[in-house]
């Protein structure tokens, strides 16, 4: 049985590690404008990709992972259970989503959800970035293919793990992804979601974290 406050303490770190913002880091270090203010507003690595260049982008893309892996591999070298482990992973994705340190205001959670994935699972982690590459390359909207990843990834763990804890927070994960893009997911149904490599200033995206 695991205590309340290593639970506590666990959330709350992986809550904090979620909350730094890489998108806007890398854009203010790197000179380019930031991204809370320049095309979707969203500070993602898909916007700073349209308005800062690939490597701002691969930066931000690298970083917002890291904020959900390093939590998770932390916690499974102190050996915490898999409530512990549940709460760490939900609560990295909602720092990178309610940022304490930008007003509660952050990106959507794509890439800090993969990397908690990866953490938790590399086999099913790899499957989900897979799924997400091959959908992404043949309909060339990122949106669609993070949201169609991200759908397949809690039946993944339902069907593989046998771990109630790390499926609800997954569940919960990425029911919080869907809720985030809840615009791109209207855009889609309308036809008018950007694709990837258009620079479209009004356009939605997700934020790859």
């Amino acid at each position: 049985m695991e205590y309340y406050p290593t639970l506590l303490l666990a959330a709350c770190l992986a809550y904090l590690t979620g909350s730094i913002s890489t998108a806007i880091i890398t854009c203010k270090l790197m000179g380019l404008e930031d991204p809370r203010k320049t095309g979707s507003n969203n500070p993602g690595a898909t916007n700073v990709l349209r308005h800062g260049g690939k490597k701002a982008a691969i930066i931000t893309l690298i970083g917002d992972s890291l904020k959900g892996l390093i939590p998770i591999l932390v916690g499974i070298y102190f050996q915490v259970g898999p409530l512990a482990l549940a709460l760490i992973a939900l609560f990295a994705l909602l720092g990178h989503i309610f940022p304490v340190y930008y007003g509660f205001k952050g990106g959507k959670g794509v890439a800090t959800y993969y990397g908690v994935i990866l953490g938790i699972n590399w086999q099913i982690g790899l499957i989900a970035l897979a799924t997400w590459l091959l959908v992404a390359k043949l309909l060339k909207i990122s949106s669609l293919s993070a949201l169609i990843s991200i759908f397949i990834t809690p039946l993944m763990f339902s069907a593989l793990t046998h771990s109630i804890e790390i499926t609800g927070a997954i569940t919960l994960m990425s029911l919080l992804v869907f809720w985030r893009h809840k615009k791109n997911i209207k855009s889609l149904l309308q036809g008018s979601e950007a694709r990837i490599g258009k620079n479209q200033d009004t356009s939605e995206d997700h934020p790859h974290r």
